[in-house]
C-alpha cells in the first residue's frame, strides 16, 4: 500500500480514552468520581481538564472516549465539549473494543485522519517535549502504514506498568518495535533496565484509521466484527440492539489483542516527565514529604510515624508508630494498608462488589 501523505498538524483528531474508575485508587475514585476526574492535575485540576486541554494544543479536533454511565461526569468537568464530539460505549469492555469503536466512528466522518490516543488519567508536565513526541508520532502514523507509539527510557524498575523493547537506532525519529512486555514482574523489570533499548509503554498511540483497522481485522476479528454490527445499529436508530451487541463482546486490552502481536508497531522516545498514579504509594511519591518522610494532606497528628501517606478530608487524622503505611480518609469510608500492598486496594472493591456493597464502590 502507498503511504498517503496527511499535514499531521492539521488532521490528527485526539480520542482521549476516559472510563474506568480506578480501583486502586479507592476510596477517592469511585463510580461516581472515577480517577480522570480526581484533582491530582496541576494545582488541583481534574486530570481529564488537563488533558483535554493539552489535547486542544496538539490535534485539530478532540474527542472524548467514555461510558454512557459517565457522560454526566465528562460534562460536569468539560462543559464545553458537544454530543457530537462524545464517543459513547454502553459499557466497559476493554481498550480493544473502546479504540475499534472510537475508529470505527471516527471513519464515517473523519475517513483519512489520523487518531491520536491520549488517556485522560496521566500526570504530565513538560509542554514542549510532549509536543516533540506527539507531533513526531503523528508524522510517522502520517507518511507510513505502522501503528505509533509513545515511550519513556524507565526511571525505575516499574512492575505496574509495561514495557516496550525497541533496540537500534531513529529512522524519521522512531524505533523499530521488537517486542511488547505487559506488567512484568520486579526481577523482569530490572533486567529490561540493565539491558536497555527497553521504554515504558505510555498508551499514547497514534494511526490512520484504516490501518488500525487493518490489524484488528488481523489480530482481533471477533471485536472487529461485532464492533461492526454495533455501528450498523447504531446508523438504524436502534441504540438498545447496538448496547445489546457491544455488552456481549470479548474484553480484551489493545495491548495484548493487537500490539503483542503485530509486527507493524514503531515507537517514538519522549523526553517529558509522567506518571500514571495507578495506586496510592505512587501518588505518595509525587505529594512532597516531611522530614520524617510523611507525605500529608488534610489535618494530622503525627507521632512516631514515618515514611506514610496520610490523607484526610473531613476530621482529624492521628497515627502513633506507624511506619510506611497508607491511610485515606473519605466521608464514609477508610483505608488504611502497608504501602508494599498499595496494589491490593482493587481486592477491596472486588470484596465489596461481592458483599453486595455497592454504594461503597
Amino acid at each position: 500500500m502507498t503511504p498517503r501523505r496527511l499535514e499531521p498538524a492539521e488532521k490528527a483528531i485526539a480520542v482521549i480514552p476516559a472510563g474506568g474508575a480506578g480501583t486502586r485508587l479507592w476510596p477517592r475514585s469511585r463510580r461516581s468520581t472515577p480517577k480522570h476526574v480526581l484533582p491530582f492535575g496541576q494545582r488541583g485540576r481534574p486530570l481529564l481538564r488537563e488533558t483535554y486541554d493539552r489535547a486542544s494544543r496538539l490535534a485539530s479536533e478532540v474527542f472524548v472516549l467514555t461510558e454512557t454511565g459517565q457522560r454526566g461526569i465528562i460534562q460536569q468537568v468539560l462543559p464545553e465539549l458537544d454530543s457530537a464530539h462524545l464517543i459513547l460505549e454502553p459499557a466497559a469492555r476493554g481498550t480493544t473494543n473502546a479504540y475499534g469503536l472510537a475508529a470505527l466512528t471516527l471513519r464515517e466522518t473523519h475517513p483519512d485522519a489520523l487518531m491520536l490516543v491520549l488517556p485522560a488519567d496521566h500526570v504530565v508536565s513538560g509542554r514542549a517535549g510532549v509536543a516533540k513526541a506527539v507531533h513526531a508520532a503523528v508524522h510517522a502514523a502520517a507518511t507510513g502504514d505502522s501503528l505509533v507509539t509513545v515511550g519513556l527510557k524507565p526511571r525505575f524498575p516499574s512492575t505496574g506498568l509495561g514495557y516496550i523493547h525497541a533496540p537500534g537506532r531513529l529512522t524519521a525519529g522512531a524505533l523499530r518495535v521488537k517486542r511488547f512486555t505487559e506488567k512484568p514482574d520486579a526481577a523482569t523489570a530490572r533486567r529490561f533496565i540493565k539491558a536497555g533499548g527497553y521504554y515504558w509503554n505510555l498508551a499514547w498511540f497514534s494511526w490512520r484509521l484504516d490501518v488500525f483497522i487493518e490489524e484488528l481485522a488481523q489480530h482481533a476479528p471477533r471485536h472487529l466484527s461485532g464492533l461492526r454490527k454495533v455501528m450498523a445499529a447504531r446508523a438504524a436508530g436502534d441504540e438498545p440492539a447496538a448496547a445489546a451487541i457491544y455488552k456481549r463482546l470479548p474484553i480484551e486490552v489493545i495491548d495484548r489483542s493487537v500490539m503483542e502481536k503485530t509486527s507493524r508497531l514503531l515507537l517514538v522516545p519522549g523526553d517529558f516527565e509522567w506518571a500514571d498514579i495507578g495506586n496510592w504509594a505512587e501518588l505518595g511519591d509525587r505529594v512532597r514529604a516531611d522530614v520524617r518522610g510523611n507525605s500529608v494532606e488534610g489535618e494530622s497528628i503525627l507521632v512516631d510515624t514515618t515514611g506514610s501517606l496520610v490523607l484526610g478530608s473531613r476530621r482529624l487524622i492521628a497515627a502513633i508508630g506507624l511506619d510506611d503505611m497508607i491511610i485515606v480518609d473519605t466521608e464514609d469510608a477508610l483505608l488504611v494498608c502497608p504501602r508494599s500492598r498499595a496494589q491490593d486496594v482493587r481486592k477491596v472493591v472486588e470484596a465489596l462488589r461481592r458483599a453486595g456493597k455497592t454504594r461503597f464502590l
